[in-house]
């Protein structure tokens, strides 16, 4: 099989997995001359840094050989699907070539099981060993690591690699029994925790040694000590498929608050499930609505930066399911209209952030502007914040709401119907 039909196969089989965002990498460039590839400077895809940088990411898997069965897996052993498998130098030469043609800044690179889950592992971690030791490829790289590989062969990856990413697969140990028997929950587990001690220590040692360099910089500026190494320097990340088995999305919340929690994930990504050819009886016939997904992730956007606790995000009354006809903030505050309005020049920035049509910028400029004065109704227009979404909730110098929200009717009028779109 030639090169480009192996690449056809081995990136349309990467679509699948959603964790490839480019997030927290270290600035590195090849400016002067130095090595090859950047994190830095816009790229032809769709993955974006927090600080709005566009990485584009060459996706591919290494091979869609599989020898585990897992059942909602398109690639799985048991798939009469086309197989295909690079070479360690295939996936190097296909990542320089398409950096050299301004197509690309990174790698993302997963793998289906072949053999074993170190040889498998072993092979991922030489692709990113290749490019940066001896080609001094300085783009982003992100592997996706196998939870049953040995722990030399996970810290060696950390080495090399951006960030990592190790899939839970599924939001509950019983799910994953049920429909990938083959893997465990408990593995994959131990995996995130040795590698959130890996990343703990490497950035210790970093603050430590840039503490140290700045106490010691008067007495000699000539004595240079050794870097500490990076070790995955933006953390690592994980998927769940949502809709593969009747898991609410209470208990999806309530696992990704663990993961964040006692792993210090960067990212939880969440995967609508796609039916695939020959699916197992045990798996729906059809997909979640997308708008599910979308809510999920609206849903996590609240818990880690708009200080929500998983539980208060799902009331019971809703049978453990997020609405899917609004965004979780604006069902939270439609169900807790006893905390509205919100003085926007005395309230606290806590309850401003749950202020629906309000996000963090926002609330810090308005708590920047009313230190030297009060906020009126005008502040808001100037802010470009969805007036008809706010104004219900909060009051100003110059504004009530009044009657508008105790409304019957306030849900129909801040939430238009909604749109169902395809995964791809």
């Amino acid at each position: 099989m030639n090169l480009q039909s192996k690449l056809a196969i081995l990136a349309d089989a990467a679509k699948y997995d959603a964790s490839c965002a480019s997030s927290g990498a270290a600035p590195r460039n090849s400016v002067g001359g130095r090595g090859m590839g950047s994190t830095e400077g816009m790229g032809i895809c769709h993955s974006y840094a927090p600080d709005g940088r566009c990485i584009s990411l060459l996706k591919i898997l290494l091979t869609n050989f599989c020898q585990y069965d897992c059942l909602y897996c398109v690639n799985r052993v048991t798939s009469n699907v086309p197989r295909a498998r690079f070479t360690v130098g295939e996936v190097v030469q296909l990542t320089l070539d398409f950096y050299r043609r301004n197509c690309i800044e990174g790698l993302f690179l997963s793998s289906g099981i072949i053999q074993s889950p170190d040889y498998t592992m072993e092979q991922v971690v030489e692709v990113a060993r290749v490019l940066r030791e001896e080609h001094d490829f300085r783009g982003y790289v992100h592997l996706k690591t196998i939870p049953d590989a040995s722990p030399e062969l996970m810290e060696r990856a950390g080495r090399y690699a951006d960030r990592l990413s190790i899939n839970i697969e599924l939001p509950t140990a019983e799910g994953l029994t049920a429909l990938a028997p083959e893997k465990d929950s408990a593995a994959i587990d131990r995996s995130m925790a040795r590698m959130a001690v890996h990343i703990g220590e490497a950035r210790a040692a970093r603050k430590e040694q840039t503490a140290q360099a700045i106490v010691s910089m008067p007495q000699s500026r000539t004595t240079r000590r050794a870097s500490v190494p990076h070790f995955a320097p933006g953390g690592q990340s994980t998927q769940m498929i949502v809709g593969a088995d009747a898991t609410s999305d209470r208990t999806i919340l309530a696992t990704s608050a663990r993961l964040y929690g006692v792993h210090r994930l960067r990212r939880v990504y969440y995967s609508a499930f796609s039916p695939i050819p020959d699916a197992a009886r045990a798996l729906p016939l059809t997909a979640p609505p997308t708008v599910r997904e979308h809510r999920l992730y609206q849903a996590d956007w609240l818990m880690r930066f708009y200080g929500f606790a998983h539980e208060e995000i799902v009331p019971p009354s809703q049978g453990g399911m997020l609405a899917l006809d609004m965004d979780p903030k604006l069902a939270w505050a439609l169900a807790h209209r006893e905390r509205f309005p919100v003085n926007l020049n005395t309230a606290p920035r806590e309850l401003l952030l749950r202020v629906p049509g309000f996000g963090v910028q926002t609330v810090e400029r308005l708590l920047a502007a009313r230190r030297v004065r009060r906020l009126r109704h005008a502040d808001l227009a100037r802010l470009h914040v969805p007036l008809k979404k706010v104004l219900p909730f909060v009051e100003a110098a110059d504004y009530r709401p009044g009657p508008a929200l105790d409304a019957a009717d306030l849900a129909a009028q801040l939430t238009p119907p909604p749109v169902q779109r395809s995964l791809f």
